[in-house]
């Protein structure tokens, strides 16, 4: 599945008056406080006029699908003179472009597969940010007697009677946190009702609605989208639904086009106090969509 690159928000257009101006000074020897700051120019401090820092971000489809990132990234980008490109994908391929140097950070929700990532050096640090849970959810009359079960018993009932079900397919945390689930009751044993749309959450979501079928989401898209949908949570509350998410910053020793300073600084933003904040106080009709993780010091 090809990368879904997020709309960039209004003020990160490129500002193209500027980079005029840098070359007019350029030609005509005026005014040099147009010049963006030079490496090793002796001065840290960047001008009005400088042309913002990229960094490459790769996410998942939730993170983009909630509004999330509208809401915490535009006071990083003006506090850093920066722009940060956002690409949404499923975890595994976010990953892949990790791993390939194609992004300078990950920001993305498989914590077994992210410890792994670290470990094999693809990045040089991972943080937890926030967390939400899974929800398995189905029709309002519930065909498969799932409501309030655990979720490996649910899906073996599921199973057993062929009811609908749609998985995302796509390698991505929810993906892979549905087959956990599915080898924890004893392996996927495919079946007529069960279908893969190699689609993002929102997506897959409305044609599982479409459908009348049961899908696993996570809660903040749930809770994004659930006016748009007929189905219901019916298994919600089990702790193996916890949904943690966590920030990578890759390893610039194997990708020379890394951005590591901006990376590292967009990592320490997101696990700071007033971005925890932040996280806390994104709500939709009311409800927080992510909880921040809790930490020792402010």
């Amino acid at each position: 599945m090809a990368p879904t690159t997020v709309p960039p928000r209004s003020k990160q257009r490129r500002p193209c008056l500027a980079v005029g101006l840098v070359l007019l000074a350029g030609l005509t020897g005026c005014d040099k406080a147009t010049e963006p700051a030079r490496p090793g120019a002796g001065s840290s401090v960047q001008t009005k006029h400088a042309r913002p820092s990229v960094l490459r971000l790769a996410t998942t489809t939730s993170t983009a699908d909630t509004g999330l990132l509208d809401h915490l990234l535009p006071e990083f980008e003006a506090a850093h003179n920066a722009r940060v490109d956002v690409i949404a994908v499923g975890t595994g391929q976010a990953m892949k472009l990790g791993e390939r140097g194609e992004v300078d950070v990950l920001l993305v929700h498989a914590k077994t597969s992210e410890l792994k990532f670290l470990e094999a050096g693809h990045a040089i640090r991972r943080d937890d940010v926030m967390f939400n849970t899974f929800l398995l959810l189905g029709p309002k009359a519930d065909p498969a007697s799932i409501r309030g079960r655990d979720i490996v018993t649910a899906l073996k009932a599921i199973h057993r009677i062929g009811a609908k079900f749609v998985s995302r397919g796509d390698d991505s945390g929810t993906h892979k946190r549905e087959l956990s689930f599915w080898e924890s009751g004893g392996g996927l044993k495919t079946w007529d009702g069960y279908v893969e749309t190699g689609r993002g959450q929102g997506q897959s979501l409305m044609i599982a609605s479409e459908m009348d079928a049961h899908a696993l989401c996570d809660r903040g898209t749930y809770l994004k989208l659930r006016d748009k949908i007929s189905l219901v949570p019916l298994v919600e509350t089990d702790p193996q639904l916890h949904n943690p998410y966590g920030v990578l910053v890759i390893n610039p020793r194997k990708h020379h086009r890394i951005n590591k300073q901006l990376a590292t600084k967009l990592a320490e933003y997101l696990i700071s106090g007033p971005v925890r904040k932040k996280i806390a106080q994104f709500r939709v009709g009311g409800e927080p969509l992510f909880f921040p993780h809790m930490r020792d010091t402010p």
